[in-house]
């Protein structure tokens, strides 16, 4: 008896002394980060005075046209759009036709 009783002793303590024992690190690699989304822009530089940032673009989603207009030398380009045109659109459209004009 007193020997079986000194097993289960001796096995308690074993499985006690292997959880006070540290594990191998992980080798996971953590998530990526994610990258903030930053947000489009809404002024440009003009191509006829090269203004920086001094064309803003405003858009009628009703009537599906939008309109771009320099502050400094007033130039403006219009042009139709659809649901998912943005500013940056507008804007390539007014470069594009300008050197198709020239």
């Amino acid at each position: 008896m007193f020997f079986v009783s000194n097993i289960s002793v001796l096995r308690c303590a074993v499985k006690q002394s292997n959880k006070a024992m540290g594990r191998r690190k992980s080798k996971r690699k953590p998530p990526p980060k994610r990258k903030a989304i930053e947000p489009l822009d809404q002024q440009f530089n003009c191509p006829f005075c090269n203004h920086e940032k001094s064309c803003e673009v405003k858009m009628d989603r009703a009537r599906n046209t939008a309109r771009i207009q320099c502050r400094v030398c007033l130039e403006d380009f219009q042009t139709t759009t659809n649901v998912l045109s943005e500013p940056i659109d507008v804007y390539n459209d007014w470069v594009d036709a300008c050197e198709s004009a020239n």
